[in-house]
């Protein structure tokens, strides 16, 4: 989720209506190789990240699975994204929040402007950062989640190396499914919420729901996308559709129907997922709610937060027919 450099932070549709996601800046990546440029070691990176953004929790998620907290530290932003941008803030001020004590940076743009001072597009989140070269390896979420997911599997803990979101044998797959589910769901609900043209909304909106009639179709006869193992393509969309019920589907206007109430084999895979070791940990819905009812004022101009958490995912209990990863 960004800020821009130029103009309003929340003007991010085109003459046409649609929306357009800004194609990320820094695509460096860390290697296991010691004479990379970014090799893997414990404590040299860094992650910003926001609790609020799909896009960062995907790098939280994977960072918790892989047993790295203790290898990349994280800083997070405070939920409001207000008109500089992300801004840091202490969890006494923001329960949830941190300041930045890597750069000790009041915003999220001071962090780019400090790896590159002629920097103009947008102050994405995540980023992760070289405490070494003080510089932004990358803010590609759907990269970092890949260089989590390998390049440290020397320096961590036995019990997690072997752990594999993107094995060789399902890359295809992964790859295939990723790439309409992005442009459809994981996009789609910005591109129907955003989008400032009624023929824009209705195309987006209708491509997104098609897709998740696609998805509960595939749920209907698997434990996950692809089967019976988790995979970077459940992670993906996992952070979409944990934030459909209370925010797409009345926020950005995806309302044709409901996680809850429509969708039960995406909900069985919801809660199966949230009930994993570790990623409740990873969903803050107070932050979730109030970055974008309180942030997209263009959208919510009275900033009032709605109370609707969304679908229990702590119950019913749904057990994995095996350890899915």
């Amino acid at each position: 989720m960004s800020t821009s450099a130029a103009g309003g932070i929340t003007k991010w549709h085109s003459k046409d209506g649609q929306f357009h996601r800004q194609v990320s800046s820094f695509r460096s990546f860390v290697e296991a190789r010691p004479d990379a440029p970014f090799p893997a070691e414990a404590g040299r990176y860094h992650l910003y990240v926001s609790y609020a953004c799909p896009w960062a929790h995907r790098t939280l998620i994977v960072r918790k699975l892989k047993g790295l907290e203790s290898l990349i530290s994280v800083s997070v932003v405070h939920y409001l994204l207000g008109p500089n941008g992300w801004e840091f803030a202490s969890p006494e001020e923001v329960p949830g929040a941190t300041l930045d004590d890597v750069n000790g940076a009041k915003y999220i743009r001071e962090v780019y402007f400090k790896a590159e001072p002629e920097y103009s597009a947008r102050f994405t989140v995540p980023v992760l950062w070289d405490k070494k070269k003080n510089t932004i390896v990358s803010n590609e979420s759907s990269e970092i989640i890949r260089m989590l997911n390998t390049a440290f599997d020397e320096i961590i803990e036995p019990e997690y190396r072997g752990i594999n979101f993107y094995p060789d044998e399902l890359k295809e797959q992964i790859d295939d499914i990723n790439s309409w589910i992005y442009d459809t769901v994981n996009n789609g609900v910005y591109k129907s919420g955003f989008a400032t043209a009624q023929s824009a909304y209705e195309q987006n909106c209708r491509a997104l729901f098609e897709s998740l009639e696609r998805i509960e179709g595939i749920l209907a006869s698997n434990e996950f996308l692809l089967g019976s193992r988790l995979t970077e393509a459940d992670l993906r969309l996992f952070t979409t559709i944990v934030r459909f019920d209370p925010v797409y589907h009345g926020h950005f206007k995806c309302n044709i129907k409901q996680i809850a109430t429509d969708y039960p084999n995406i909900l069985r895979w919801t809660r199966e997922i949230y009930q994993l070791p570790g990623i409740k940990e990873t969903v803050n819905m107070e932050h979730i709610k109030k970055h974008y009812y309180m942030s997209h004022t263009q959208i919510n101009p009275t900033q009032v937060v709605p109370l609707n958490n969304g679908p229990d995912l702590d119950n019913p209990v749904v057990k994995p027919t095996a350890r899915p990863y």
